[in-house]
Order: structure tokens, then C-alpha cells, then sequence
């Protein structure tokens, strides 16, 4: 540590170093809480930002992680200062979680910003927990550090493993085939979710814990970890002592994320088999921080091979995952396959000091690169006239004789209109048959749901089928599996060539080559865009009419316009 940087003062001390009514005041109320005059000498301020809460079940377990972050916190000889945000429920939220993401953002930036901390600690798992505080953070650049909150320990039923997402999409296929009973499925539901953590397949929460451990934004085993582990609790402990060493270092959230950063997470994205969600989350990430990054990078990870055999695009389990090796054990595979790119971590050191070391227990669960699950199994980009700024499809999770298909298109102009009639016995579908749902991006939902993953037909799911291709511009969960095209940009809402599809249009599917046509004339596709008109904002007030007036579509990660870039840690004015 250089002289300079010792002597780099606190920005706590713009509250807490004076002998004026203002420290007086900030000092006084701080003291109400039992903190003694020492705490306020001059030592590092430690934000731990927390995403608890009983309404999300995945973080319920982060009130005990912050008790062990503030034990190293202490120790280091920093002061720890636990504080709430805004906590999003991905199985609780209405309309969709997605849709308060960047709410979660403001609030985290602004709680970051106007309150005296030197650096701070970000605990979120759910889903959009994790995406909201790391773009909030991002806004402000303090030295910054995530502790996840882990998965849940493998879901049980009837002496097998089953895993959150993946197998409840299953077993309501099976029950309205008739192949699996009410009360079987009824059993299920009490042994899938067994301990305090997140999904347990690789859906889009063990995605982004899984990313933002090969960004090298938390320490090494962070992903797999099982919440309910003990060495989750040590690692939150040491992520507080390590929180106090990088604000002495000056390491701030800027100078860890850099491009490479990124491109390290696609990689391990494709790798793992993960979410087709982080895409957006990255893409608004990168917006937050300066990175310039598009939607085309995702090809990145398009030849990567699948090296994490865990659902939804493989058999394991987070839990498996874990005792396998966990991340450091895939980004030595990515090492050695000459994919890992050399980038700062919040160590201070290069992501190679995260591989350092790391073996394979268990190749069933975690592959060498050299003997894969699926070959170039990274998300693929495809565009065409319906999506001529972009849309998503998952590979590794898609049934490959689908991956190049041309059929018959069935339009639902609605999530309402979907529900009301995919069962009906009479409805015109084949299992060519391209199933495509209208209004649910962005501004459509309004937040983007994750509907994406249609339901089979009835008629068809009792003939055996079990996947077809989907075109929508809303997201999936990702412990979905299936051939789904996700994200089509632009949405229909925002006028996009997908509100011109109709039923009994033909559309071509080459995930390979990157191409989603409608097979129309350009003429006639202009006539029908001639006719076409919006359709009424259902939100006129509120978050919901803010959201839908500024959000950004699906291929710009869906942040709100008005949020992109940073403000900055400075604030010049006191309070009194």
C-alpha cells in the first residue's frame, strides 16, 4: 500500500471528522444505538447493504450472513453499518420482480450516496436483487464487494433430487398429460424448497452469483456455496475484512470492472449453462459503469462449451455444483481452454488467482474442457425482420432438431389470450407449429415477465409433445428449459415487427447462423405496420407510468434512460 493511498482521506469524515453542530449532530444520533466515541475515530465505514426479507424467501437467510460480515468488518478495524433496501420476491412479486429491478437500483444508489460509508457490502441472491444493488453501486463507485446468499439445499420427492423451476415445469406438463397425479404433485411441493436460499438449479440467481464471482466482484466459492453451509458464514466473514482492506486501497467498483471483466462473465455464462436473463442485467450493468457492451457481444459465448452438467441444461444441482469444485473449478477448465480473460478482481489480483489451485471432484457434475456436456453451448443473438435489433435463444436448453425449423405461426396477441385458450381442444396447432406471444417486453407487461416459456398446448402435451419453438419478447425464468426465443427488441409495445406477426405466417429458426425471419414481403409488412396503432398504457400513475415512459428496451438492458451513467459519491451539501 503506497504512502498516497494511506493518507487518501475517508469520505466518512465529511460526517463524522468535525468538531462542528454538523458532526455533532451526526456523531450524537449514531450514539444512540450504543456506539462509544471510538468507532468515530477515523476508521472505515462499512455500508452492508441488505436485501432481507420475509417476503423474498431466497434472502431470508441474510440477516445472519450480515452479523457475519460485520465480525470481519470489526475485525479489520472498520465500523459496520447494516442498512435496508428495497428486497424483490421473484416467486412473491406482481406484476413481475423485473419490472421494480431498476426501482431497487434507485434506491440502493441513493442510500449509498447520501449516507456516510467508505465502502459497502452488497447481500442479495433473489434474482433482481443482485442485478438492482450492483447497478446502483455501480452509480455511485465506492469499493465494493458481493456476498450471495447461496442456494437452497436439493429439493426432495420420493427419494430422488428435484430442483426449483426445472422439475415444477415438468410436473405441471405431466399432470395435464395425465401421466403424473394431483396429489404426487401436491407431495412435491413441500420437499422442493428445503433451506433458506435461491433456486438450486443454475436459474438466473445462481447465474448472477455464478457471474459476478467470474467478474471477480466477490470472493472465490461465493456462487455454490449452499446458504445454510457454514463456510457461507466464514466467507461472509471474510468478505467484511476484505471490504476494509480494499476501501485502504482505494479499490473502488470502477477499477475492478473493466471490459475483460465482462467478457469473462459471458464466458462463464456459456459454461455453466446460465440464465438467458443475465444478458439484460449484464447489458444494464456495463450501462451503469461506463463499459461499452452490446447485445452482439453475447456471441462471446456462443462457442463455449457446457461444462456444468446442472439443470435446467443438464441433471445436477447448485448443491452438486458446490461439492464439485464450483466456479473456480470452471474457470480453471476456461483457463486451460485459453478463455479466460486477464482482469482486476476485488482481490487486487488477476481472476487467475481464483483458479489458482482449483481441481474437479466430481466430473459428472463439473466437465473438463475437453470432454463437455454439449459442445458451443453459449446463448446465441439471432436477428431478422422480426427482431431487427435483436432477440435470445438458450441452446443448451433447447432441443437441437428444433434449432434450425421453419413452420406455421400461432399468434396469442395476449398473456390473457394465451391463458384462455392454449387448452382449448380445437386450436390449430401442429408440432411445427411456432407458437408467438405479443405484449409482454418491457413496456408490454409492463416489466418484461418471464412468460416467455409457454406452456405446450393441451391437445398436444396429451399427444407426447413436449417442446415446440416460442417467439416472444418477454424473458423466462432461467431454471425454464425448451426452444424458446426470448427479448425480441423491439417490442411490440414499442412497435416492433413482432405486433405484425399473424397467425399463419411462416417463420424460419436458424439458431446456428443467428437468423429469426418472418418469411413476408418487406411490402406487405410495411402495410401492415401502416395499420397498425398501440395499444393503451394500462399504468397512468406512479413507478409503473415512470418505468414505462423511460425504460429502455431489451437489447440496452432495460434500465430506465434517465439511469444510465453514474452521479458519482460527492455530495456537497449538508442536511442542516
Amino acid at each position: 500500500m503506497s504512502d498516497e493511498t494511506k493518507k487518501k482521506p475517508l469520505r466518512s469524515r465529511h460526517w463524522y471528522g468535525g468538531k462542528d453542530k454538523d458532526a455533532f449532530i451526526h456523531r450524537s444520533w449514531m450514539k444512540n444505538q450504543g456506539f462509544p466515541d471510538h468507532v468515530f475515530d477515523g476508521r472505515p465505514v462499512i455500508g452492508i447493504c441488505n436485501t432481507w426479507s420475509e417476503l423474498t424467501p431466497c434472502n431470508h437467510g441474510l440477516r445472519t450472513l450480515a452479523e457475519g460480515v460485520k465480525r470481519g468488518v470489526w475485525e479489520a478495524g472498520g465500523f459496520p453499518v447494516e442498512f435496508p433496501v428495497s428486497s424483490l420476491g421473484e416467486t412473491q412479486l406482481r406484476p413481475t420482480a423485473m419490472l421494480f429491478r431498476n426501482l431497487l437500483a434507485m434506491d440502493v444508489e441513493e442510500a449509498i450516496r447520501g449516507n456516510p460509508m467508505d465502502g459497502v457490502v452488497l447481500l442479495g441472491g433473489c434474482d433482481k436483487t443482485t442485478p438492482g444493488q450492483l447497478m446502483g453501486a455501480a452509480s455511485v463507485d465506492l469499493p465494493t464487494i458481493v456476498v450471495s446468499s447461496g442456494p437452497m439445499l436439493n429439493g426432495k420427492f420420493k427419494g430422488k433430487d428435484i430442483g426449483s423451476g426445472t422439475d415444477v415445469w415438468k410436473f405441471s406438463e405431466a399432470v395435464r398429460a395425465g401421466d403424473m397425479t394431483l396429489a404426487d404433485f401436491m407431495a412435491a411441493e413441500s420437499g422442493m424448497s428445503r433451506s433458506a436460499g435461491v433456486c438450486m438449479t443454475m436459474g438466473t440467481a445462481s447465474t448472477m452469483a455464478s457471474i459476478v464471482e467470474a467478474m471477480g466482484l466477490a470472493l472465490p466459492t461465493n456462487a455454490a456455496l449452499p446458504a445454510v453451509d457454514a463456510r457461507r458464514m466464514a466467507l461472509a466473514h471474510l468478505t467484511g475484512k476484505r471490504i476494509v482492506e480494499m476501501v485502504e486501497e482505494d479499490l473502488t467498483l470502477s477499477k475492478v470492472l473493466k471490459r475483460e471483466n465482462f467478457e469473462n462473465g459471458i464466458v462463464a455464462n456459456a459454461a455453466v449453462g446460465g440464465s438467458t436473463n443475465a444478458v439484460v442485467h449484464i447489458l444494464a450493468i456495463a450501462g451503469r459503469i461506463g463499459v461499452p457492451l452490446t447485445i452482439e457481444d453475447f456471441e462471446l459465448g456462443s462457442d463455449i462449451p457446457l461444462l456444468v452438467n446442472c439443470m435446467p441444461s443438464g441433471k445436477y444441482l447448485m448443491e452438486d455444483f458446490a461439492y464439485a469444485g464450483g466456479v473456480p473449478a470452471v474457470l480453471k477448465q476456461l483457463q486451460d481452454g485459453g478463455q479466460l480473460r486477464k482482469a482486476r478482481t476485488v482481490l487486487g489480483k488477476d481472476i487467475a488467482a481464483y483458479a489458482d489451485g482449483a481441481e474437479i471432484f466430481n466430473e459428472e457434475v463439473i466437465r473438463p474442457y475437453d470432454n463437455p456436456v454439449k459442445p458451443a453451448s453459449g446463448l446465441r443473438v439471432l436477428k431478422g425482420n422480426i427482431a431487427p435489433n435483436g432477440a435470445i435463444i438458450k441452446p443448451s436448453a433447447a432441443t437441437d432438431a428444433l434449432l434450425d425449423h421453419e413452420g406455421p405461426a400461432h399468434v396469442f396477441e395476449s398473456i390473457e389470450d394465451l391463458k384462455a385458450t392454449i387448452d382449448d381442444p380445437d386450436l390449430d396447432v401442429t408440432p411445427d407449429t411456432i407458437l408467438v406471444l405479443k405484449g409482454c417486453g418491457p413496456k408490454g407487461y409492463p416489466g418484461m415477465a418471464e412468460v416467455g416459456n409457454m406452456p405446450i398446448p393441451g391437445k398436444l402435451v396429451r399427444q407426447g409433445v413436449r417442446d415446440m419453438i416460442r417467439v416472444s419478447d418477454a424473458r423466462m425464468s432461467g431454471t425454464a428449459f425448451g426452444t424458446v426465443v426470448l427479448h425480441v427488441s423491439p417490442e411490440t409495445q414499442a412497435g416492433g415487427p413482432l405486433g405484425l406477426v399473424q397467425t399463419g405466417d411462416r417463420i424460419r429458426l436458424d439458431a446456428k447462423n443467428g437468423v429469426l425471419q418472418l418469411l413476408i414481403s418487406d411490402e406487405e409488412l410495411e402495410a401492415r405496420r401502416a395499420n397498425w396503432s398501440p395499444p393503451e398504457p394500462e399504468y397512468t400513475r406512479g413507478y409503473a407510468k415512470l418505468y414505462v415512459d423511460h425504460v429502455l428496451q431489451a437489447d440496452k438492458g432495460a434500465d430506465l434512460d434517465f439511469l444510465v451513467g453514474a452521479s458519482g459519491s460527492h455530495v456537497k451539501r449538508e442536511s442542516h
